[in-house]
């Protein structure tokens, strides 16, 4: 027994091997860990992260051979960059490749992947994703492979990044028969098209199930933004899917605008579950000028959503879209807004490869 590794099952014997991969034991040789030396002299943190990424580079931070499941993986990234890189979790992509692919089945900006967008870091409490103080991400998703696995980290910023920590931790076990590959993407549109739903992930050809949305909304219009659904169109749907939500607030979990009434004013609230959750809001640029003012940019607004419980299953194909409808004193309205997203899915191999990802200056906030 392996994969069932929840609390009600941690008492029973499980078969495996377990491992680790970090800066100073790059291939999780059993017996290798901690070798390197320091001025505390051998085996005293003597290589505990990166030391540089180069802009432009490409580091393999794991490469796994065997047959066997990623458990855990923890990253975080100095950020003592200069002003010119203050979107390093944007210019930082994180790729996944599983069995010798050719194109990646995860690829993200570092923070987008751990539910932080806009090139900020923040608290997120939920089931598989964790981000601690300060810039501490952790991943619970399980990934299983069958023959290897390979994880790389690109330096898209035009000056290296000084110091990069992080820790793989996985068993090589025997992967069931019918264990999918886990796959992640991210999107965005930055003007989003009025009447026309924001395409959350499609081309999705295979057996799998959607387990998770993070959304990176930026508001460009007044008034409330969240009446937009949800759509899972499944398994040859066309017109009209099969799923449908009745509101953003609704999808995420929370109800009526996440409004309450403190001190006579109007609130929305910020909160973080096991599997929804809205983390960050913010009005208030602290990168560039004007940080004396309350309000001096566009509203921004992360959510998270995880169907760990509640899996959308598809067994040919898949496609989720999500609404730009806003509500005023004059009721329903189209909105344009600034959308980013990524979908969490496991499916079966081989996977349609993903378009070309937004380039670096592209993907930085407004």
């Amino acid at each position: 027994m392996m994969f069932d590794c929840g609390l009600q099952n941690i008492f029973r014997l499980k078969n495996g091997q377990s491992r680790s991969i970090n800066w100073e034991n790059r291939n999780g040789e059993k017996g290798k860990g901690g070798m390197a030396s320091s001025d505390l002299g051998p085996s005293r943190k003597g290589s505990p992260c990166i030391p540089k990424i180069e802009a432009g580079e490409t580091v393999t931070l794991g490469e796994i051979q065997g047959e066997g499941m990623i458990q855990h993986i923890w990253i975080t990234v100095t950020d003592r960059t200069s002003e010119r890189n203050r979107y390093v979790l944007r210019d930082l992509v994180l790729r996944m490749y599983w069995d010798d692919e050719e194109f990646p089945s995860v690829e993200c900006p570092l923070g987008d992947f751990f539910c932080c967008g806009f090139g900020v870091s923040y608290q997120v409490n939920s089931v598989p994703i964790a981000v601690n103080p300060t810039r501490g991400f952790n991943s619970y998703f399980p990934m299983p492979f069958r023959k290897n696995a390979r994880i790389t980290i690109e330096n898209q910023c035009d000056e290296p990044i000084p110091a990069f920590f992080y820790q793989i931790d996985y068993c090589l076990t025997t992967v069931p028969e019918d264990a999918a590959y886990f796959h992640a993407q991210w999107r965005r549109q930055r003007i989003t098209e009025k009447a026309k739903d924001y395409v959350v992930l499609d081309n999705i050809k295979g057996k799998g199930q959607y387990v998770g949305t993070y959304l990176a909304l930026t508001s460009l219009e007044r008034y409330w933004y969240g009446e937009g659904e949800m759509k899972f169109y499944i398994d040859g749907d066309k017109d009209y899917p099969t799923i449908c939500g009745t509101g953003t607030e609704d999808y995420f979990g929370g109800a009526w605008s996440f409004a309450t009434q403190q001190n006579g004013q109007t609130v929305e609230n910020q909160y973080c579950t096991p599997y929804l959750g809205y983390p960050y809001y913010s009005s208030h640029d602290t990168f560039l000028h004007n940080d004396y003012h309350n309000d001096d940019q566009m509203p921004q607004r992360s959510f998270y959503r995880w169907h760990l419980l509640d899996p959308i299953l598809f067994e040919k194909d898949l496609k989720v879209t999500l609404q730009q409808i806003g509500v005023s004193h004059g009721g329903l309205f189209e909105r344009q807004d600034d959308v980013a997203t990524t979908a969490y899915w496991y499916q079966t191999h081989p996977h349609v490869p993903f378009a070309p990802l937004m380039s670096r200056k592209e993907r930085w906030p407004r």
